[in-house]
């Protein structure tokens, strides 16, 4: 963390934070050589190919498929697992055909956001278990829509890559809120301040680049020009493909806030204000200034966000705090410290200082979570229904400031919003022929 460190380091905590981020399941002796899990990915630029690289460092992984829209990523990414793992995966262009391949075990979805909904589902449909990067989709019907699928191919199994669920340290901190170390949780202030999120500087546009079926990479959403600014690398500053840093960052975030509720329910009321103050000579759609405040049952939690800087509370650019009545658990993904409250009359902290570091982003552990739920079949740390709840706060918070409503009212029982059918209309996205919404 940023922050001056005050406290010390608690080693038996320590000891406790190694156990619960490295389970007895990971020792190599307890994986039999044959049992073999191959995996494929599709969207191979960025964040998909880490993955993918973190189930190559198992033993007993393969990576029998690559899908993506651009050639020059595509071969790349190929040569280099031939290179780092010796293995020569089949090469596809459309995800469809992919899913045809009965090799594969396990599907990778790191694709743009606009992209998470088909290939979830269809790959379900197609009995394989389903790695899908977060948010969950970029619509609330989209979730609602792999919630549903997921509970109908109830066989196969999807993991949502909001991978802190599997760090030792937010596990430890949920435990600490769960016995009442910090008294009654009041509330959880989030924020997440970075420079990527006002995009890139306006450019013209400019032909399609060779090798790249950009009408494909479009897919579902509008058909347009292509300008490298809503391209590789800045496409989540644009609403037809993600929602901006309070989907990025945020969905991580929030989900941490949302964990200790134990309801996996999205927030009732959303109240958002901000909109694009800045930075107008940056190619962004998506906002660069949020304030939120969701209400959940017995606790509120806060969001904010100013992109193009990277300063924030407690001197971090983006981190947690976590508010009770006996003190304050500051956390970001290095650690936590537990800030006491004072007691006057007692002279003495109300609640014991605790300071922890950790071991950053927890994908490892995340991707060894859903390859051992593979093969024992028993239900990954991040099911779907979670990746909805943080995915749909985060959207109602877009759509809040959208639709011009401010707040928001959410009803759980029929998935809308209770009073704003303008809100509402930002629901379902509208899918360009020839593709359409899944029916499940």
């Amino acid at each position: 963390m940023r922050t001056t460190r005050r406290g010390f380091i608690q080693k038996t905590a320590a000891a406790t934070i190694a156990t619960a981020a490295f389970p007895a399941y990971l020792k190599a002796s307890t994986v039999p050589p044959s049992d073999q899990v191959n995996v494929a990915l599709i969207g191979c630029r960025n964040m998909g190919f880490g993955i993918l690289k973190h189930h190559l460092n198992l033993r007993g992984v393969n990576c029998v498929a690559l899908c993506d829209v651009d050639q020059r990523v595509l071969n790349e990414k190929a040569a280099e697992i031939k290179r780092n793992y010796k293995q020569s995966p089949k090469l596809y262009g459309d995800f469809r055909k992919l899913l045809e391949n009965k090799d594969v075990d396990a599907v990778i979805v790191g694709t743009p956001d606009h992209w998470h909904c088909l290939p979830t589902i269809y790959a379900l449909q197609a009995g394989k278990d389903v790695y899908v990067e977060k948010p969950l989709a970029n619509s609330i019907t989209e979730c609602n829509l792999i919630v549903q699928a997921a509970k109908r191919y109830n066989k196969q199994l999807v993991q949502v890559g909001q991978q802190q669920r599997s760090g030792g340290h937010w596990n430890k901190i949920h435990q600490l809120i769960a016995d009442g170390k910090l008294g009654k949780l009041r509330k959880v202030n989030v924020w997440g301040n970075f420079n990527y999120g006002i995009g890139q500087p306006i450019q013209a546009d400019t032909p399609v680049p060779e090798g790249v079926d950009f009408d494909f990479w479009l897919g579902p959403a509008p058909k347009r020009s292509f300008n490298p600014t809503r391209f590789h690398g800045s496409w989540r500053m644009f609403w037809d493909y993600g929602g901006g840093l309070v989907t990025d960052w945020g969905v991580h975030l929030l989900d941490m806030a949302f964990w200790p509720s134990k309801t996996v329910a999205p927030p009732k009321t959303i109240m958002a204000s901000g909109g694009n103050l800045s930075f107008a000579d940056h190619a962004h759609e998506t906002f660069d200034t949020m304030s939120v405040i969701f209400q959940l049952d017995d606790y509120a939690v806060t969001w904010e966000h100013t992109a193009g800087t990277e300063n924030g509370p407690w001197d971090q650019s983006y981190g947690l705090a976590f508010v009770g009545d006996l003190g304050t658990i500051l956390a970001d993904r290095s650690g936590f410290k537990v800030l006491p409250e004072w007691d006057n009359q007692r002279k003495l902290d109300k609640t014991p200082p605790l300071e922890l570091d950790s071991h950053g982003e927890n994908h490892a552990q995340h991707v060894e979570n859903f390859v051992q739920c593979i093969r024992d079949r028993k239900s990954p740390v991040c099911s779907p229904e979670i990746g909805r709840a943080a995915a749909i706060a985060a959207h109602s918070a877009n759509i809040a400031i959208r639709s011009g409503a401010g707040m928001l009212h959410w009803d759980e029982q029929t998935n809308r919003f209770t009073n704003s059918e303008l809100a509402n209309n930002y629901l379902t996205p509208n899918y360009r022929t020839p593709w359409k919404l899944p029916e499940i």
